[in-house]
């Protein structure tokens, strides 16, 4: 049975670091798109940043340059590495895993629905 569970979420100031652990069982990281989405209150939810399984990477605009998806496959960890954080960047954080994933990374971003496995969440909390 397919388990994933996110680890890494806090409060942190303006300016600030976390990084995000996603450890999977019972799928193998290597021949499953990945990918990394966020939902704040009221809002829908977006993806943030995709692991497609060509292995291209895509990231929101938001968070480019700031943001970084990175798996670890002999331990089935998928990891979000967040830097300047502020506070837009407020959400639950969930990781996403699917092993049949149609599209491109670049696609999969906007479609959190094409992704079959989710973890829990794990709540980001960024303060001024």
């Amino acid at each position: 049975q397919v388990r994933m569970v996110e680890s890494g979420g806090g409060d942190v100031q303006v300016g600030g670091s976390l990084r995000l652990s996603c450890t999977a069982s019972a799928l193998d990281l290597d021949h499953f798109a990945m990918g990394w989405f966020r939902q704040a209150p009221g809002k829908k939810r977006e993806g943030v940043a995709v692991i497609d399984l060509d292995g291209a990477i895509a990231y929101a605009d938001s968070v480019k340059g700031r943001f970084t998806i990175s798996k670890d496959n002999a331990n089935n960890i998928l990891y979000l590495q967040m830097n300047s954080l502020n506070p837009e960047d407020t959400a639950m954080y969930y990781c996403a895993a699917d092993p049949y994933l149609s599209l491109t990374a670049v696609q999969a971003l906007g479609y959190h629905g094409e992704f079959g496995y989710w973890g829990q969440g794990t709540q980001v909390t960024v303060s001024s």
